[in-house]
């Protein structure tokens, strides 16, 4: 069947990662005035897409007496966002907090990748067609749950997260075995239509709007905020020490700009609307994308919220080595001076 969003992200990858070498070279090689920029999709990266339309960075940039010029790319998936930041051709990437957490673990010492700002506390909503699945404990062998990364993205973290509180660290991975790695326009599209393999989706907005209103045998079990204990960020932007240290005024320039672009989106929630159908080349009417924005648990805001617990709790599990004391061990300045967690 057709929907109305974009159905880039299963496709641009191979295109982008082609063209990553025409970016400029390793990070070590420009100087201060150029970002380069990676951003997914959907409505969670809304933030970015006011910084794009307005040319926010440049903005803060020429007020601080540089001309920055910002290279914008599109991945789908945090493994190739990842992949690129290491390699020097990206200096920003964007992607859930669990493999922001997993970078600055694993890179400590060496690249010491943090985070630069949130993108935004926005739940995901685990939603099933399946009559006989009431709560998360009925959902057994032949169900399958459609996640963007099985066993390593933001949503399978925060399922494995769950599944460690209901029984036991050592079953931590119980909802992975039956898993499967499906972009969410797809997912979807199997839940709405029913009948299929697929029939559980851990999704994100706009698509468990989507789904809920287009199939009335859909519903909501959990939410991640039903996990974490409350709104909590779902995206974060991310850089490596280098970066941060070498670039202050670039920087600065650009978590400005991010702050902005945040406080903006409250002031002109139906302009925001349509600079993100614009921004995405979105389907999505404007009254939609209204709707979300309007709902209350959706927050755009740059300040960190709860991300301590997914600190602890994967930590507890194994996947994290390193325990942090606090959130501010996992963010450069100038984000300390927000109100985060």
């Amino acid at each position: 069947m057709s929907l109305p969003f974009p159905r880039r992200a299963a496709r641009v990858l191979p295109v982008l990662l082609a063209g990553l070498a025409l970016l400029a070279g390793p990070a070590a090689a420009h100087a201060e005035g150029r970002i380069r920029i990676a951003q997914q999709f959907g409505i969670a990266y809304l933030i970015l897409d006011v910084v794009r339309e307005h040319q926010l960075i440049e903005k803060h940039g020429k007020a601080a007496g540089l001309d920055i010029a910002v290279d914008w790319a599109s991945i789908s998936g945090a493994t190739a966002m990842n992949e690129a930041l290491l390699a020097g051709n990206l200096d920003v990437v964007s992607a859930g907090v669990p493999p922001m957490l997993t970078l600055w673990d694993r890179t400590r010492g060496r690249q010491d990748v943090k985070g630069i700002a949130a993108l935004g506390s926005l739940p995901n909503y685990l939603i099933t067609n399946n009559p006989a699945v009431k709560t998360l404990d009925d959902l057994g062998a032949k169900d399958r749950i459609a996640v963007p990364a099985a066993g390593v993205g933001f949503q399978s973290r925060t399922l494995q997260i769950e599944a460690a509180k209901r029984y036991g660290q050592d079953n931590f991975d119980r909802f992975d075995k039956i898993s499967v790695s499906l972009p969410h326009p797809d997912a979807t599209a199997a839940l709405i239509s029913g009948g299929l393999e697929v029939n559980t989706h851990f999704s994100s907005a706009p698509f468990y709007y989507q789904a809920l209103q287009a199939n009335p045998n859909v519903r909501k079990l959990i939410s991640s905020y039903d996990i974490l204990g409350g709104p909590a960020t779902f995206n974060v932007l991310y850089t490596t020490r280098r970066f941060h240290e070498s670039n202050p005024k670039t920087y600065k320039a650009f978590f400005d700009a991010l702050a902005e672009a945040a406080q903006w989106i409250r002031d002109h929630k139906a302009e925001a609307a349509e600079v993100f159908i614009r921004q995405q080349k979105s389907r999505l009417a404007p009254e939609f994308v209204r709707q979300i924005l309007d709902d209350p648990e959706n927050d755009f805001t740059i300040t960190p919220h709860r991300t301590e617990v997914y600190a602890t709790e994967l930590h507890k599990i194994g996947v994290l080595k390193n325990q942090a004391a606090s959130w501010k061990d996992y963010f450069f300045e100038p984000a300390h001076a927000l109100q985060g967690s």
